[in-house]
């Protein structure tokens, strides 16, 4: 759990109440008048839009997180986040404010295999 003068943020939690899509628990995470961001779709929620938004998305979800950092004002947070459909990385970007998500930035990235064209080059090695 990170805990500096801004908050009492658990990510650990934060990270489960999303991938269960646990509405209600995932609620008590945001200010009520946060702003979230997924800036890979280019859209900006309400709190209530991205409850909805990640309570409805299809898919039976985990999660665990990679990497958390404290920045000013918030937190950095890269998670691996799959189902059965798909895998991706999540870096986010998270101000708070007495333990509460004021704002949320969230940028996505598909997990795969590198391209063949780097694959011919024999570069590089797996980082896991």
């Amino acid at each position: 759990m990170i805990k500096s003068k801004h908050d009492m943020f658990d990510p650990e939690k934060f990270v489960q109440d999303v991938v269960t899509q646990n509405a209600d628990a995932l609620t008590t995470h945001f200010a009520h008048d946060a702003v979230i961001c997924w800036h890979d779709s280019n859209e900006q929620f309400s709190v209530g839009e991205y409850v909805q938004a990640n309570c409805e998305y299809p898919g039976d979800w985990q999660g665990k997180i990679q990497r958390v950092e404290k920045i000013e004002g918030g937190i950095s947070m890269i998670t691996k986040i799959w189902s059965e459909q798909s895998a991706h990385f999540v870096s986010a970007y998270i101000m708070l404010k007495d333990g509460k998500i004021t704002r949320l930035d969230e940028y996505y990235s598909d997990l795969g295999e590198a391209p063949q064209w780097r694959k011919d080059m024999k570069i590089g090695k797996p980082i896991e």
